[in-house]
């Protein structure tokens, strides 16, 4: 079973819930999961650390981190197969790509996703696994990257949490953007085998949406999002 669980925003450095991150723990179906924090498009960030460290050192699992800076793993893929969860944080997605690609370890996610291990991660971390991105990796302005292919379409993360990012969305999708997935801080989509099998919130009025075009119009859709509170 090949499962990515992407986070349009929130989790363990963006809000108090730990909804998500539970939920992305349950996804392993391990009483004590590995899981393994890659901070990349931070430029591996202390203070990300520190928040991964605070968050899953004190779960019922076994944390880890991977740097790609001060790397001290020579083999990636037999250690992204051995572990069941990958979560990757936030940053510059280019970057990240980049950096990944020149370890090999863009091939080391491919190979652990068909063994089983969770995908998850939150902006960067979130369009990563897409056709195609949108991204403020070259500045300011929003625009549209490919990603690793891992699932189909585009994705654009943050789409309540930054003004522009819907506007911007809608104007790409006139242009070379494929159709895809837009999905607000504290909600996340969940794709089992290639199929989105889940949508769920950590904030009631979070939610998740397919963007593309009918004719020359853009149309967005509400997905029904579950929200994972009481």
């Amino acid at each position: 079973m090949e499962q990515i669980i992407a986070l349009g925003g929130g989790g363990f450095s963006m809000e108090e819930s730990p909804l998500l991150d539970d939920y992305i723990l349950a996804a392993s179906q391990k009483d004590r999961p590995k899981i393994c924090f890659v901070p990349t498009a931070s430029g591996e960030s202390e203070n990300y650390l520190i928040k991964f460290y605070r968050r899953f050192g004190a779960a019922n699992c076994q944390a880890t981190d991977l740097s790609l800076f001060r790397r001290r793993i020579p083999e990636l893929v037999d250690f992204a197969c051995s572990q069941d969860i990958i979560y990757v944080g936030g940053g510059n997605t280019a970057n990240m790509l980049a950096i990944w690609k020149l370890h090999g370890f863009d091939l080391a996610v491919k190979e652990a996703l068909k063994s089983g291990t969770v995908l998850a991660g939150l902006s960067a971390g979130s369009i990563c696994w897409f056709e195609q991105g949108v991204t403020d990796s070259y500045g300011l302005d929003l625009t549209l990257m490919d990603c690793l292919g891992f699932l189909p379409g585009s994705h654009c993360p943050h789409y309540d949490g930054e003004a522009k990012r819907r506007p911007r969305y809608h104007e790409l999708m006139q242009g070379d953007c494929l159709p895809g997935y837009a999905v607000d801080d504290s909600a996340g989509l969940h794709f089992i085998d290639g199929q989105l099998t889940d949508i769920v919130s950590s904030q009631v009025n979070a939610k998740a949406y397919e963007v593309g075009l009918e004719g020359s119009e853009v149309v967005e859709t509400a997905l029904e999002t579950r929200f994972l509170g009481a």
